[in-house]
């Protein structure tokens, strides 16, 4: 035998070796559930008994749990396996139970034996199975025997007896724990009836049920819990026998008769119950005929103990298979004679609205298959009269489908017209959960009852401990009960009554007027004349009322007129002043227009309960300060002012025409373009700090670099090539530019919902029309149309007398008019104000809001004048998943189809082409994400994108860097799973400004 010496470090294929001497080459090894796999092999087939009496002696003297890792479970069994190499297959496989390697290795030292003797009879000591080990309850042999099957799927197995107190003032019991852990989360419809089936097989003793639990390794949390009811078979079918029901009382004499060798048929013609006895094995139709009093003997003890409800009497028949006429009758008249109680039917009891009776009819019809329901317990069912409600709860090891057993409940409910139930309430589980996992509503009459009501609780039995429907008191206002036709009813009611309101006020209200009379008040006069003066009244009021108010505007634009240079002081003026509307000045040196709304100003130094983007600090932001660039002035106002001065027209996207706004009005106050422009999705806008980036340049001699952020939300590809090739001018573009995005921007399988935007606006038009060659291209979807300026001409030609005639009337009127002449300063007025009342109220709002307040109201808000959108938010999952909620990657939209060919493809090779054209250089970065957002589906996205990034970085001038891999588990840097905020910003400018790979601009 081979000296073994354990060692908490060795591995297992290394202790394998030193046990049988065969070499590591030889030797593989692999742990699935609580097995252990050993193959071994080498030139020749290893010796199996040698083989194994040295393995059997090394595994006396190791605990396997040392050679393996902390996180792996027991190993109740070792299979060894012995091959020649280059064979596919083992010639021998032997199975160890590491509780009985006594036994074992007495087995294989008489083989040994036998094989020094030539002879071919091995003998050895009996090895006990586990399941005959299971039988006696023992909770270390249960779990052997489950991981008999589980552990092929992976599923490691542990059990444990924990005693409970039931609620109903029972005496303590044990309840057995089964513990399944695997390195994946299997699902329960999997492991449910299988598990089930392999308890109930045991027939244990002593325990009511069983718990399993599923956890996933390195999971606190368990992933689901099933309960299996462990009631033996026999009692199962006693309770069913004494219901009356025939097929069980048939198993039940049948197992009784089992030893005389008698097989039992059974059958009910009115109240009285058939027994056919015949010969249970008679293929040649040679054995005798069952015995009378035998029979008689077995048959009657049962059937009185039985007592089975509405059966009255029984006839008991003794023949052979086949025949037609009995050899002996017998006639027995059962307790139900005796016992009227016993007399009426389950039926006849469940019209009555016997719960107990109904519940077994329920039971009876949803388990069609007695074999299935004793295998696995079947589906169980709970009533609860409620009101007038009859609330009904089926569970089972797999949760009942809902298409399985609500029609066939609902239809059987309407045959017993049970009296005082006006509705049914079915719900579904599976047997563990607490809460249902659908439910179905439906009322048998007309309810008048509207008020909403909770899913009621279930009564607790023994069987039921601990796994109830919550409280009324947990559950929402709205009850998951209320039928479609009470919300119906209930709808008409209210619609009516606010209807019979509302024309009963309109009606005063005319009235009232002088203008209208009742019906039966009809004056005499000529209808057509009456209807000719009430147009002539309201007529003449409409036109005093236009007069009146163009009286007034025009007034008010008189007196307004000297307070209109303030406002456009924020444009750049011809003489050469310079408004640096990026300058941190103090409040007095701003224009009043873009002053605080609040009367009050707190001082510099004070800390403000409001971040960046006007919601309140995170609880976070005291426990943890992270380094961020210093926030700048917001200039979201600006913006819609120079957009809505703007002599472009809209391109339909809101951030868009304010981006470029704000980009025209930094290119009028710096004369030069930015040597830097930061383009892409809202990734980018939230992601990159211009003035940080600019500050940490400096750092790396890389002094005064201008830098814009040009982030729009939604932008894909397609978005960044109009935008660069169509919409700014090439004098307009900067010396390098950063695309900061990711792959869903690349994604040419989905909708691209903002181009299409673009596409349908006026602004793209013009854009259209200064740049024909766009025709052209693929994204136009002006290809195939006629030139605007050919419309314009085919529109002037169609131009009616009517319009004509109009035009004049509009001309004449507008010079009478004191405000018409004013229209462009009214609107401004108008927008001014809005956008005051706007900020009041947006700042009153979020005042009330808390850190988990989603971004995107404050995205529109507070963007600084370099186009960057701080947000001091920090991604909190706990609590951000409770206001949103978690998209898996195959049902998030954004990565649809995805494919990186197609339209954006087609769009990127145009950017490509028009910066090398241009010297432009060109870099992509790849955003960081969350490890929350890149869940598999994502992940294998997001490889296929850095794939395509990898091919596309051969260009000469195009540079790909990829972060989104940087800090999966820092949510202090994000605002949410897949975006920025601004200390996440901070820390990615930094980078990329001490990034050697991208060529900075020098001045």
């Amino acid at each position: 035998m081979k000296t073994v010496l354990p060692d908490r470090q060795q591995s297992l294929v290394q202790w394998v070796s030193q046990a049988t001497g065969i070499n590591t080459f030889g030797v593989k090894v692999r742990l699935r559930g609580n097995d252990l796999h050993i193959l071994c092999e080498g030139t020749e087939c290893p010796q199996r008994w040698r083989t194994l009496s040295d393995l059997l002696q090394a595994l006396q003297q190791t605990n396997l749990d040392i050679l393996t890792s902390s996180e792996q479970t027991s190993i109740y069994q070792v299979f060894v396996y012995g091959r020649r190499k280059g064979e596919q297959r083992p010639k021998w496989c032997h199975r160890v139970y590491l509780n009985q390697i006594d036994k074992h290795l007495e087995q294989v030292e008489q083989a040994l034996l036998a094989d020094s003797e030539k002879s071919k009879q091995s003998g050895g000591a009996l090895i006990v199975s586990n399941e005959s080990l299971a039988r006696q309850g023992n909770p270390e042999a249960i779990a052997r025997y489950l991981s008999e099957t589980l552990s092929t799927l992976g599923v490691s197995v542990q059990a444990k007896i924990k005693p409970y107190q039931p609620k109903n003032s029972q005496p303590e019991e044990n309840r057995l724990w089964i513990f399944c852990q695997s390195s994946y989360s299997p699902d329960a419809s999997l492991l449910a009836e299988p598990i089930a089936e392999k308890l109930r097989y045991l027939k244990l003793s002593g325990y009511q049920d069983a718990v399993i639990v599923s956890q996933v390794s390195g999971e606190t949390a368990p992933d689901w819990l099933l309960r299996v009811d462990l009631t033996p078979s026999e009692v199962m079918l006693k309770e069913w026998a004494r219901w009356g029901d025939i097929q069980a009382i048939a198993r039940l004499l049948t197992e009784v008769l089992s030893g005389l060798k008698v097989a039992v048929q059974a059958s009910l013609k009115e109240s009285t119950l058939h027994i056919f006895c015949t010969p249970a094995f008679d293929p040649l139709g040679t054995a005798p005929i069952p015995d009378k009093a035998v029979c008689l003997e077995a048959i009657v003890p049962q059937l009185e103990a039985i007592a089975p409800q509405g059966i009255l009497a029984a006839t008991i028949y003794g023949q052979k298979a086949g025949d037609k006429q009995p050899t002996w009758i017998d006639w027995l008249a059962l307790p139900a004679t005796t016992y009227p109680a016993f007399a009426t039917s389950p039926l006849d009891l469940a019209n009555t609205g016997d719960e107990p009776a109904i519940t077994f009819l329920l039971e009876r019809l949803l388990n069609p298959d007695l074999d299935w329901r004793l295998l696995t317990g079947g589906i169980r069912v709970l009533l609860l009269n409620k009101n007038d409600l009859l609330h009904i709860m089926c569970d089972a090891p797999v949760c009942p489908g809902r298409q399985q057993v609500a029609s066939k409940i609902t239809q059987f409910i309407r045959h017993l017209k049970i009296p005082g139930i006006m509705g049914i309430r079915i719900y579904g589980r599976r047997a563990g959960n607490k809460e249902p996992f659908w439910h179905y509503g439906v009322d048998l009459e007309h309810r008048q009852r509207l008020v909403p009501e909770a899913t009621p609780e279930f009564a607790a039995t023994s069987k039921y401990v601990d796994d109830l429907i919550p409280s009324e008191t947990s559950e929402p206002i709205l009850r998951p009960d209320l039928t479609t036709e009470e919300v119906q009813s209930f709808v008409t009611e209210v619609a009516r009554d606010w209807i019979a309101t509302a024309s009963a006020t309109a009606k005063k209200f005319l009235l009232k007027s002088q203008l209208f009379t009742e019906s039966h008040q009809l004056a005499e006069e000529n209808p057509d004349d009456q209807g000719l003066k009430i147009a002539l009244v309201w007529g003449t009021l409409g036109l005093l009322l236009t007069l009146q108010t163009d009286w007034v505007l025009g007034r008010i634009t008189a007196q307004t007129k000297p307070s209109l240079p303030k406002v456009a002081s924020v444009l750049p003026s011809s003489s050469g002043q310079k408004a640096s509307l990026t300058s941190e000045k103090t409040q007095s040196e701003k224009p009043v227009f873009f002053s605080s709304t609040s009367k009050t100003k707190s001082p510099a130094n004070q800390s403000s309960v409001f971040n960046a983007s006007e919601f309140t600090q995170s609880d976070d932001t005291s426990a943890k300060n992270l380094a961020a660039a210093p926030l700048k002035q917001k200039a979201t106002a600006t913006a819609i002012l120079l957009a809505a001065r703007s002599q472009m027209p809209s391109f339909n996207v809101r951030q868009l025409d304010e981006q470029l706004a704000l980009y025209k009005q930094r290119l009028a106050r710096t004369g030069t373009p930015p040597d830097v422009l930061i383009i892409g999705s809202s990734r980018a806008l939230r992601g990159v700090d211009p003035a940080e980036l600019s500050k940490a340049l400096a750092t790396q001699g890389y002094p005064n670099i201008d830098v814009f952020n040009f982030g729009i939300n939604g932008a894909t590809a397609q978005v960044v090539d109009f935008v660069l090739r169509h919409v700014l001018e090439p004098s307009e573009l900067p010396k390098i530019i950063l695309w900061a995005d990711g792959a869903r921007a690349f994604n040419g399988g989905r909708e691209d919902i903002t181009f299409k935007s673009i596409a349908a606006s006026a602004g793209y038009k013009q854009a259209f029309q200064k740049n024909p060659k766009i025709a052209n291209s693929s994204e136009s979807p002006e290809n195939q149309e006629s030139s605007p300026e050919e419309k314009v001409k085919e529109e002037k030609q169609e131009i009616s007398t009517y319009q004509a005639v109009n035009d004049s009337l509009n001309q004449g009127l507008a010079s009478l008019s004191a405000s018409y002449q004013n229209r462009d300063q009214i609107k401004g007025l108008l927008q001014k104000q809005l956008l005051i009342f706007g900020h009041n109220q947006t700042v009153a709002s979020q005042k009330q809001l808390t850190d988990g307040t989603s971004d995107e109201s404050a995205s529109q808000q507070a963007v600084d004048f370099d186009g960057f959108l701080p947000l001091s938010i920090r991604f909190n999952p706990a609590r951000y998943y409770q206001k949103h909620s978690r998209v898996p990657g195959n049902y998030d939209n954004d990565y649809k189809f995805f494919q990186v060919e197609g339209q954006q493809d087609a769009a990127l090779q145009e950017v490509l082409q028009f910066t090398q054209s241009q010297k432009i250089s060109l870099v992509f970065v790849n955003m960081p994400l969350t490890a929350d957002y890149l869940d598999p589906v994502r992940r294998q996205y997001e490889q296929q994108f850095q794939q395509y990034m990898l091919r596309l970085a051969t260009n000469p001038n195009f540079i790909y860097r990829d972060l989104s891999q940087k800090w999966p588990k820092a949510h202090d840097y994000f605002s949410d799973p897949s975006h920025l905020n601004r200390f996440g910003a901070y820390e990615v400018s930094k980078k990329l400004a001490n990034d050697p790979m991208i060529p900075w601009p020098v001045k």
